[in-house]
């Protein structure tokens, strides 16, 4: 699979609510997320808001209902795994910070790509306060690829903590990065990379809203 084949396919991951049909099985967490991602689709179908001088806007709307569909400090904490004990109140609470903002931006970057694959729900499991919602994509070239949402029950909603893509988590993705680069270095290290990538974002967004002036 391609590096744009893969951005895609995730794009089409996060839009899995896009199955025109609803399953007759489909329980709480699969019509909560449905309706989460409902409300993304809107924003991006919205023609005032698909004009370039109304990306930032776009994009903001988008990135406020993001909040509303994952649980950042529970991926966060997953992701940093063994390094997150160490750590003191504010350093997690500066990481989560850091780590919500930036997979908020790679959420949004993601999804406006998207083109259209379609998308089935093939299960869901409900154990307790957990949750899987199980999708498989057809892409255009016919091929299926299976999607599980890992969901967490926090106070009366179900949130997405994790994405499995063909078997390849998001969260342990994130985990041996962060590891690596901590283990060949320090986490004072991670978060200073994290920072820059921050501040490579919002030079982004200073110059695309010079442009637009």
């Amino acid at each position: 699979m391609t590096s744009r084949h893969r951005v895609i396919v995730f794009a089409a991951a996060l839009l899995a609510v896009l199955a025109p049909e609803r399953p007759a099985w489909a329980g709480q967490p699969t019509e909560q997320l449905r309706h989460q991602i409902d409300r993304v689709l809107i924003v991006l179908g919205d023609p005032e808001l698909r004009k370039e001088p109304r990306a930032l806007d776009r994009r903001a709307a988008v990135r406020k209902i993001a909040n509303d569909i994952f649980d950042f400090p529970e991926t966060a904490q997953r992701s940093l795994a063994r390094h997150w004990a160490p750590r003191t109140p504010a350093e997690r609470s500066e990481f989560v910070e850091l780590f919500a903002d930036l997979l908020e931006r790679s959420y949004i970057s993601k999804i406006e790509v998207y083109g259209g694959e379609r998308i089935q729900y093939v299960g869901e499991t409900i154990d307790g306060d957990k949750a899987s919602v199980r999708t498989k994509i057809t892409t255009k070239q016919g091929s299926d690829i299976p999607i599980e949402y890992r969901l967490l029950h926090r106070g009366g909603r179900w949130l997405v903590y994790d994405v499995v893509i063909e078997g390849v988590s998001l969260v342990a993705n994130y985990r041996t990065q962060f590891n690596k680069i901590i283990t060949t270095s320090s986490y004072k290290e991670l978060v200073k990379k994290m920072r820059t990538k921050q501040e490579e974002f919002l030079e982004e967004e200073r110059q695309r809203r010079t442009s637009l002036k």
